[in-house]
Order: structure tokens, then sequence, then C-alpha cells
């Protein structure tokens, strides 16, 4: 089978949880023997370094990278509140990047083009125009819920009010385009739910995020280290949110009740991030070489998100590692784990308080959880099983017609 894979960031150096699923699935595709070309935006939040891509992967895939300027353009964000746009999506549209695809698909017959994200969607008219293939859209959450939420949590009147136009725009548009594609995989049951219940009839099946399972080592016996982490890039709102919200109602706290732990912050941006003087026992390690080692290095991972959608992929990593993870129910979302069984979950500053008091007075709940969660992984997030179950929805999207490209 040949794929197109139109990403609206390079996979690779995989630097947060988007570009981690956008790789694994092309590595399982190419891994199964399929063939894979990926064409991908190069924007001043995820850069192309051609320096780091290996020559294997650049020979497997091909990769090519244009650069699309993504940039919050004021009078362009004006401008799409007097015509009505998406303007979060389609800042994404670039006739350079729109003349690559052109060529890619005048150059091979691709049976699947698929769009890794609701960013891909503004190329469906040229895909349509110049081949015959399959598109699919890789959808990870209902981006317009994301907004919803963060405008329900502003606080203030211009920035509420702004937020929630993105979030009703992108609500119209987004479910207008789930019918002008042939398949939509979703990441999650839980986002396949949400879009069943627009009535929507294109095909959808829930294939969600895997891992190479022989490529996250675990520690046994489960070593239990008194620090906290959090891996997350800190420009990313509902990071930030979750942070201070943790930060405010849990982190003092536990400091006072556990004084011998320390909590540590990771990922893009982290070293910026504003923390009060009255913070204490904090270290903010800025961007890692390799999350996995970082994660391994540490205790018991944190999520305390409050709003966003999609699969946390950070939590599925971390559980394949064997780690403990504390997260909120809406950080566990999608992700159909069970609380004390492979995760921990806490809604509220005391209830992450509660789940450090039940570790410290439970030692042996850490080596279940840590064992249960690495079963977990296996059993149901192994990329070898993601990506059968890929190719066979592609196989049944192949099956219906679709009108012939231009000459």
């Amino acid at each position: 089978m040949k794929v197109l894979q139109l990403c609206h960031k390079p996979p690779i150096p995989a630097i947060d949880g988007g570009c981690i699923a956008i790789n694994n699935l092309t590595k399982g595709l190419l891994e199964d023997g399929h063939e894979v070309k990926v064409l991908c935006a190069s924007t001043h939040k995820h850069p192309f370094k051609e320096h780091l891509i290996p020559e294997e992967y650049k020979k497997n895939t091909g990769i090519e990278a244009i650069f699309v300027d993504t940039k919050m353009n004021f009078v362009d964000a004006f401008s799409n509140l007097i015509t009505r746009d998406a303007y979060n999506v389609s800042r994404f549209f670039s006739t350079d990047l729109d003349i690559a695809l052109e060529k890619n698909l005048r150059d091979k017959d691709f049976d699947i083009v698929q769009l890794e994200s609701l960013f891909m969607t503004p190329y469906i008219d040229t895909i349509r125009r110049f081949s015959k293939a399959k598109i699919i859209l890789r959808s990870h959450n209902l981006e317009y819920k994301i907004y919803q939420r963060m405008a329900l949590l502003s606080a203030t009147g211009p920035k509420k009010a702004y937020l929630n136009i993105l979030a009703n725009r992108l609500k119209v548009y987004e479910l207008a385009i789930l019918d002008k594609v042939d398949g939509i995989a979703t990441i999650s049951p839980e986002h396949t739910r949400n879009l069943e219940q627009f009535d929507c009839q294109t095909s959808i099946q829930t294939i969600p995020f895997g891992v190479d399972t022989s490529e996250y080592a675990v520690e046994r016996p489960y070593h239990f280290k008194p620090t906290l982490f959090h891996l997350g890039a800190m420009d990313r709102m509902p990071n930030v949110e979750g942070m201070d919200w943790f930060l405010k109602e849990a982190w003092p706290n536990i400091l006072n009740e556990f004084p011998q732990f320390s909590l540590h912050l990771a990922g893009k941006e982290s070293r910026s991030y504003n923390i009060a003087a009255s913070h204490k026992n904090i270290a903010l390690d800025g961007e890692v070489s390799s999350a996995k080692k970082y994660m391994l290095s540490k205790g018991i991972m944190i999520v305390p998100l409050l709003s966003g959608g999609g699969i946390r992929i950070k939590i599925i990593e971390g559980m394949a590692l064997g780690k403990v993870v504390i997260t909120t129910s809406i950080g566990a979302k999608g992700i159909d784990v069970t609380h004390g069984k492979n995760i921990l979950i806490a809604d509220t500053g005391e209830e992450f308080v509660q789940r450090i008091r039940e570790i410290h007075e439970k030692p042996e709940l850490l080596e279940n959880i840590s064992t249960n969660a690495r079963l977990f992984i296996e059993q149901n997030y192994a990329n070898s099983v993601v990506t059968r179950d890929l190719v066979k929805f592609y196989e049944n999207c192949l099956k219906y017609k679709v009108n012939d490209p231009v000459s």
C-alpha cells in the first residue's frame, strides 16, 4: 500500500506527543511493508531540522518539508473575524506546500493520503483534484472543544470573547469537514463517540497512539524516588493552566506534609515558566534530549490537566516505562485506565495530596501500579497492534470509489 502522510509539523525530532504519534505510525507502516512518503510543514514553532533526521528515515520516507508561516497575525486574525473563517486552521495553508503536494500527487499514485490533524484539511481540494487516493483524517481531538474549555476558564472579557469566537468558528468548520474525507481515524473511543453524536456519515475507526514497547525499558523492582515530575511543552495553554492550578492547590500542601519531595518540570519553554518565589523544591529542567531517560530518572509522573482533548501521549509513554502516573479525570480521558490499578486519579488539590499519602503509606502500591501500567500498554497500545488495525481500516475505506483526478 502506498501512503502519503501530510503532516502539520515534522515528525522528527520527536519533541512532543504529536510528533511521537506521527512518527510511530510511520514506523509501524514501514515495518509492515508499506510505502510511506512524508510531506510536512516546517513552522517557527516546529522547524525542520534535517541534520537530526536519520539517513535511513530519509531514504525510507523521502521526507520533504516546506516552510509555512503560522505565526498569529493581528491583521489576518481580525480579517478572519469578518470573513468568518476558522483562523487557527487557515493559517496552515501555504501556496508553496500546496504546490509540493500537487507535485507529489502527480508523480505517484497513492492509495491513501493521511492528514495528520485538522490543520491539514485545507489541502483536501488539491488532493481531490490530482489524486484518486482515499483521504483519511487522523483526528486526535475535537479542536473546538479545547477552545470552549479555555474560554470557560478565561477570566478576562476580551480574551474570553475572542476564544468563544474561535471555538464557534472551529466547530462549524470541523463538523463540516467530517463529511469531506473518506475515513476518520480517531485516537480514542471517547473521541469516536463524540463524532458519532454529530451524525457523521463518514467511516470512523478508533486507532490509538502506538508505542514500540521494545524501546521502553522498565525498572524492576520499582525504585521509589521522592520526586514528582511533569514533562510537557509549557507554551501550550492547557499545560500552563494545569500547572498553575497544581502549584496553587496541591504543591504547598504536599510539601508541607512530605518536605523530602521535589518537583521537576521539563519540556519546551519550561525554563521560562514563571514560578512564584513562595514555591519551594522546584526545578525547571528545560528541554531534554531523551524523554525516556528523563522519565526513568525521576519518580512519579503528574499530569494535572483541566482542559484539552485527545490522548495524553506522555501518559502512554510513562505507563510503557512502568511509571506511576497521577493525573486528573480529564488527563486520563480516552485511555480507559482504572484508578488504583494501573494509574492514580486526582481531581482536586486535596486528592493529589491523598495520592502521595497513599503511596507513602503503601509502598507496594507503586510496584502493583507499575506492573499493571506496563501490561496495559502491551495489550492495548503496542505499535504492531495499532498498525494492523489501521491497515485494516485503510482496506475497508478503499472499497468505495472516488472521482478520477484531473490529467
